[in-house]
């Protein structure tokens, strides 16, 4: 066993990070996950009594992109494994380990210590299912489960603006099912403030999608997510004033609406089809800064929420947060998105100690209070890079549960939070 540890040592350590929309997969050391694939199973629809033996119907699976090939649409129906951050169902997500490990690793996990996410607040009980396969289905040598928010204010020490290696901050983690913002203190989350805002990846594109469905009659029904899927990722922006960019798209369509050309196709048959693309380049990031535009049951924006977060927080934590507000997740990546979301925090700061100046007669000067928001080239990837750069820790090997550990006391050693120490 002993061996078998040291081992896997001197063995870069596997790191994935199962999201809602998407899981991704490498080793560490590297910039970039090997691997980024939908978190998805198609399993069979139809079992016919006699078509399998010896069990081979649960090898009839395919995972990521595999699992929407239009080609086995008809006979397999595609899953998400995890919903809204919490996995859902085990034994598809087991199959997305397996695959993960096999098939594209091409790795045996007998060999590699092993860094999961996980989100805010996990149950103790998931934690302890997720060792359980590790260990006993995988025979991983180690195992290391990190809060996501905490690889991610790793991941912000690549940033330009990161002014030291402190695992103190507010993160905001904005994928493709849910937004969370989440306080962290010397590497410990501030469980009693998390919130999060049900606005994320998925529901822009449906906002996009809602928007070009009655102006763009051109583009066919079955193009049409994808369209409005490429166009959020492609053309969107984050503007600083909504009705300003409203004028001007009004006084000169023609510099800001985008042409484009499409083709569909069905089968043998490729239909070629024009659209444009207009005031969703702005409205679709604008729905975090305005959710009224979104919903009509509408949350709180971000910016007040990130306030009303640290305001909640102890109050010697409460500028080092205000100071290191850290992006991560792919539905923070668009332009100009860290500079508004400063501008806007900074004002809610700015109006409340001017009111309290003006309360006290001008007896009280409180201190400035610096708002910075990072942003960095791996904002896409951020809690993946954070597992990678936290794998190659010194102090690494010291935050892994061993096999050993796990035989000796059994799943429930996982419930034992570990931190890595810088």
């Amino acid at each position: 066993m002993r061996t078998v540890f040291h081992t896997a040592m001197s063995t870069p350590a596997v790191v994935i990070d199962n999201g809602t929309g998407y899981t991704k997969m490498g080793y560490a050391g590297n910039w970039e996950p090997s691997h980024i694939i939908p978190t998805a199973v198609a399993t069979s629809t139809k079992k016919t009594a006699g078509a399998y033996v010896g069990g081979l119907e649960d090898l009839d699976y395919y995972i990521g992109d595999e699992a929407y090939d239009p080609q086995i649409m008809h006979t397999h129906t595609p899953h998400n494994p995890i919903s809204h951050g919490q996995i859902a169902n085990w034994d598809l997500m087991e199959k997305i380990w397996h695959q993960s490990f096999y098939q594209y690793l091409h790795c045996d996990p007998e060999h590699h210590n092993v860094v999961l996410t996980e989100p805010p607040m996990n149950d103790p009980t998931n934690r302890e299912y997720t060792a359980e396969i590790m260990f006993e289905t995988f025979n991983v040598p180690g195992l290391h489960i990190a809060v996501q928010a905490v690889l991610a204010l790793i991941a912000s020490w690549s940033s330009k603006k990161a002014k030291s290696h402190s695992l103190t901050g507010t993160v905001i983690d904005s994928g493709d099912g849910v937004t969370h913002i989440i306080p962290v203190s010397d590497g410990y989350v501030i469980g009693s403030c998390i919130k999060h805002i049900p606005i994320a990846g998925r529901d822009i594109t449906d906002f996009v999608y809602n928007i070009m469905k009655d102006r763009e009659v051109n583009i066919p029904a079955s193009e049409a997510k994808r369209i409005a899927r490429e166009t959020k990722e492609n053309t969107t922006y984050c503007c600083q004033d909504m009705l300003k960019e409203f004028k001007k798209y009004d006084n000169d369509p023609a510099s800001n609406m985008l042409e484009y050309e499409g083709e569909a196709v069905d089968g043998q048959k490729k239909t070629k089809f024009k659209y444009s693309v207009g005031y969703e380049r702005f409205l679709a990031p604008e729905i975090f800064f305005n959710p009224s535009i979104y919903s009509t049951q509408a949350p709180a924006s971000l910016p007040d929420l990130v306030d009303e977060v640290i305001c909640q927080c102890p109050l010697d934590t409460r500028r080092n947060l205000y100071s290191n507000i850290v992006l991560s997740g792919g539905s923070t990546l668009y332009k100009n998105f860290g500079k508004r979301l400063q501008k806007d925090v900074k004002g809610l700061v700015d109006t409340r100690m001017k009111d309290m100046v003006d309360r006290s007669g001008g007896s009280i000067q409180p201190k400035p209070l610096d708002v910075s928001v990072l942003t960095h080239d791996l904002q896409r990837y951020a809690v993946w890079f954070g597992g990678s750069m936290l794998a190659n820790m010194p102090a690494f090997p010291q935050s892994l549960t061993t096999r050993a550990q796990y035989d000796e006391c059994g799943p429930s050693i996982m419930r034992r939070l570990s931190v890595v120490e810088m």
